[in-house]
């Protein structure tokens, strides 16, 4: 019962958070709010059982991709007079719901109907350093080696976006 509320805290915060960073303005405040997700997925590897995942979300998404975010961000300076005007916001956020809100019911009916199955306890070993290892360093090793090189070119996108803004100034 206590794992079913926490789960359904963490869930309800990694929506929320995700909201944030779709409706706020302002790149910080949208930054936070993905902090907040972030955190919340953390908890939900952790009621799963996976610890290295849930290490690895603290520490490298959370931790380290954030300051790395949020170093960008500072650095890019953005002003309020820099972002722009966003008239029809309300007008795509509404739609959005319009469009989301009948699937999500949908998918709620679906879920009720499912049978309810018990679960199996998963060994000491699921979710350790050596079994996502061996996983990721032989299955997926060229998506890993894609995503470094993604974070890379997009460090270097946002540095010279900040050089031609002031040398236009």
């Amino acid at each position: 019962m206590f794992a079913d509320g926490l789960f359904l805290g963490f869930a309800v915060l990694a929506v929320l958070g995700a909201a944030g960073l779709v409706v706020f303005r302002h790149p910080m405040n949208g930054a936070m709010s993905f902090v907040v997700t972030l955190i919340s997925l953390a908890g939900l590897y952790a009621l799963l059982s996976a610890k290295l995942i849930f290490a690895l979300q603290l520490i490298v998404y959370a931790g380290a991709i954030m300051s790395l975010i949020v170093f960008i961000i500072m650095f890019l300076n953005i002003q309020p007079s820099d972002l722009p005007k966003e008239e029809t916001k309300l007008v795509y956020i509404l739609g959005g719901l319009a469009v989301v809100l009948p699937i999500g019911l949908f998918l709620a009916k679906i879920v009720k109907t499912l049978p309810l199955s018990s679960t199996a306890i998963l060994g000491n070993d699921f979710g350790g350093v050596k079994q996502v290892g061996l996983l990721l360093f032989k299955d997926w090793l060229v998506p890993f080696e894609i995503v470094s090189i993604l974070l890379l070119i997009s460090l270097i996108g946002a540095v010279v976006l900040a050089g031609k803004k002031e040398a236009v100034k």
